[in-house]
Order: structure tokens, then C-alpha cells, then sequence
């Protein structure tokens, strides 16, 4: 299996989550459209990271694609954890539906409301129905892929 999952290489995209007064947000690797009537799109979250404790009890969750050149960000969204650092201080940010944290300076973002979630192994999906998006319409570079991120090393272990 390693051989077929190792020539896959998705877009990675930062999801963040607002609940309890809290907000967190991480860097994933593992994302798709799920459904195309209605368009559905889901994002799993490892159960051991803060982010997947503070989406658990969040309406809405915001999913943002970073370029290429966005390596820091990635770094930042994936090689920190919530649990001692807020990822989010000196970032261009703003509230848009549901509360939702919307990172300003992407190529790309939506939020999407929960409307189920799915276990998979060490990860859950949550099912979302896009509700706002936005973005820079101009952009037209490349997106940070896996093997631009492949390096980062997770905030929290992966077993």
C-alpha cells in the first residue's frame, strides 16, 4: 500500500475551528470533495491534535489552501500545537459565517457547516456544506502539495 499512497500528492490545505471561546487550526493533508449533489467536502482531523478537540463541539470549520510559497504558514499550522502556542497572533485574520476564523492571506478558502462526521482509523471526517468562500481571484500559482510539506514535523506525534 505504501507504494500506491506514496505517489499521491494532495493539496494541503489549514483548517480552522472556533468553540468555547477557543479556536485552533492545523495543517491537512487529507481532504476531498466527498459528494457533488449537494457538494459536500471533507477534511479529517487526527484525534490527537488540539484542533480536532476544539472542532468536535464546532458548527463550522474554515478549510484554506496555502501556495507554494506559503511554507511558513504550513510550518506554523503543522509543526506547532495548539496546546501551547495561539497560531494565530501576528496573522491577518477575520470572523466570517458561524464565527469561523478566516485566514486573509490564502489563495483560497471556504467554510463549511458540520453536517455529519465519520470515523477512519486515527482520523475523523467532518463532512461539511460550504456556506461562504472567498479568496484572491487572481491567483493562479501553485498550491503547497505534500511533497512540499513532507518535512514538517507534526505538533503532536502521530501515534
Amino acid at each position: 500500500m505504501d507504494s500506491f499512497v506514496g505517489r499521491l500528492d494532495p493539496d494541503m490545505c489549514v483548517v480552522t475551528a472556533v468553540a468555547g471561546g477557543e479556536r485552533a487550526g492545523c495543517l491537512v493533508g487529507f481532504a476531498s470533495q466527498c459528494s457533488i449533489r449537494p457538494v459536500r467536502f471533507v477534511v479529517w482531523l487526527s484525534e490527537l491534535n488540539h484542533t480536532f478537540r476544539v472542532a468536535r463541539n464546532a458548527e463550522v470549520l474554515a478549510v484554506h489552501l496555502l501556495d507554494r510559497e506559503q511554507r511558513g504558514l504550513a510550518e506554523l499550522f503543522g509543526g506547532q500545537t495548539g496546546d501551547r502556542t495561539d497560531k494565530f497572533q501576528g496573522l491577518r485574520s477575520r470572523e466570517a459565517y458561524g464565527g469561523a476564523v478566516v485566514l486573509e492571506d490564502v489563495p483560497a478558502w471556504f467554510v463549511g457547516r458540520i453536517v455529519t462526521r465519520a470515523g477512519g482509523g486515527d482520523h475523523i471526517g467532518f463532512v461539511l456544506d460550504p456556506v461562504e468562500w472567498g479568496g484572491h481571484e487572481a491567483y493562479d500559482g501553485p498550491l503547497l502539495r505534500l511533497s512540499d510539506a513532507h518535512t514538517i514535523a507534526p505538533g503532536h506525534p502521530v501515534d
